[in-house]
């Protein structure tokens, strides 16, 4: 077999194969016996159908079946020969049958990029140096007060800071409805019936509270606010809003006190020491996961800043897709309407492509570092994993698996705990320093750091992994207790 690659830009490199007429003969004639062994013809014993009626009843698929060997073959070859690791292959094209019985083709690869390793042993962390605090004990223990907390209306004052206004508003930009004026949604901006307004300073914006306090059941008020420069929206920062809001009710917050008896309701068989030392547990273990994770986004930021190569467009495109399919899914999940989200797709596609780019480029830096240290998956390892999420799932583990493995999950699990374990060898090599607590609080509460790496994508698969696109912070509403 005379195999010749010409490598290309974007990850892209043509086979070309001649296979000699001997080459193409021995091994049609091992799938024709390989036919005879199987075929169950009437008037031939099993073995013993003559080589002439294979061929006329199967020769269709005994011809396929040489083509997919063929090609398999050239492209194992190639990638032996010539160091490539290749990704998927198009279909044989510009097949040609010469008179001496060659037969040429060729075929367009797509192939992982090529770069050199970057030093990726010993990379430097910083990692907050935070612990849990009797402030944050005493904070959530006031959040369980405030899910317990009782309401009252409140009909012979005017409302306060500290209460909670039940409200109908709308704004207006220009004279014009917000989301008119700005041409997109806006999300809570927009209006509202029947929410639950608490009266603090930094409901829905600075300054919208305190120009309701003072106003009583039933009352209107009109008044203006400025959108402040962080808000996610980008069209709507700096611009002055004009509210409409009529007050339908005033509700006034009643904590119950944190008592033994309140412990036990809400912890069956405990008291407030018990509960505070679970309360304590929780957060200890919270703050532990926000670190390890904060570690591993680090590190693979760090990584990834080690090297520049071009992505595969194709892998490329269908992960961006994967990526934004996902954030508009969470996106509907967490309440946003249809119109705001199409508002926002020149947003979601850039973030998505962003994430797409850094979730490949992440996983081909992987998979070279472990080829590079030989990490490998064992047996064990994987049985035990699918063990777990069987159990997980409530199902037998042998009906789980076999469910694994005809949906081609399984290889996506594998891929992804190959990846896990790269990471992990990295971080046992990473050179790690603590921060301080200024920056381990920022760290602890930041959302946004994710597992990057872990997750069953694999550049071949395609399977995304993201979050949802930035959207606006609403206010919780409440409804009548």
């Amino acid at each position: 077999m005379n195999i010749t690659v010409e490598r290309q830009s974007d990850c892209a490199a043509r086979l070309r194969v001649e296979i000699p007429s001997n080459q193409l003969k021995e091994e049609r004639l091992k799938i024709i016996r390989a036919f005879g062994n199987q075929a169950r013809i009437r008037g031939f014993r099993p073995g013993k159908v003559p080589r002439t009626v294979i061929e006329k009843r199967f020769g269709e698929q005994i011809s396929a079946e040489l083509e997919q060997r063929m090609m398999q073959n050239a492209l194992n070859e190639a990638a032996e020969k010539e160091d490539l690791r290749i990704i998927n292959a198009n279909p044989p094209e510009d097949a040609v049958h010469h008179p001496d019985g060659t037969l040429a083709f060729s075929s367009v690869l797509t192939i992982a990029p090529e770069f050199e390793l970057p030093e990726y042993k010993g990379i430097s962390l910083e990692i907050p140096d935070r612990s849990i605090t009797e402030e944050d004990i005493q904070n959530e223990l006031q959040n369980i007060r405030t899910r317990y907390a009782d309401y009252s209306d409140v009909t012979d004052r005017p409302v306060k800071s500290g209460d909670f206004a039940v409200i109908d508003y709308k704004s207006q930009l220009d004279g014009k409805p917000t989301e008119e004026a700005v041409g997109q949604a806006v999300g809570y901006l927009g209006g509202g019936d029947d929410y639950w307004l608490k009266m603090e300073d930094d409901s829905i914006l600075p300054g919208f509270s305190k120009a309701l306090e003072g106003s009583n059941m039933g009352e209107d008020r009109d008044f203006s606010c400025t959108v402040p420069e962080e808000f996610p929206i980008e069209e709507l920062r700096g611009l002055e809003l004009d509210f409409h809001v009529t007050i339908k009710g005033i509700k006034e917050q009643k904590l119950p006190e944190l008592t033994d008896e309140l412990a036990a309701e809400i912890l069956p068989g405990s008291d407030v020491k018990g509960l505070t030392e679970m309360i304590q547990g929780n957060l200890e273990q919270q703050l532990n996961q926000q670190i390890e994770e904060f570690k591993v986004s680090q590190l693979l930021e760090k990584l990834t800043s080690m090297v520049q190569f071009e992505l595969p467009p194709e892998l490329l495109e269908a992960e961006t897709q994967g990526q934004a399919d996902e954030m508009v899914e969470r996106g509907l999940g967490s309440g946003m309407s249809e119109d705001e989200i199409e508002g926002r797709q020149e947003e979601i596609f850039s973030a998505a492509t962003q994430r797409a780019q850094t979730n490949l480029k992440t996983d081909f830096l992987l998979q070279r570092i472990a080829e590079a240290e030989e990490i490998q998956l064992t047996q064990e390892e994987l049985a035990n994993r699918v063990a777990a999420m069987a159990n997980q799932a409530k199902k037998p583990i042998k009906a789980f698996a076999e469910e694994l493995q005809k949906s081609d999950r399984l290889r996506g699990l594998q891929h992804s705990m190959l990846l896990s374990k790269t990471i992990d060898f990295l971080l046992e090599h990473a050179k790690v320093d603590g921060i301080d607590s200024a920056a381990g609080e920022h760290a602890a509460d930041d959302d946004s750091v994710t597992e990057t790496g872990k997750t069953e994508a694999d550049p071949e698969n395609q399977s995304p992994e993201t979050p949802s696109p930035d959207s606006t912070e609403e206010e919780s509403s409440k409804e009548d207790e």
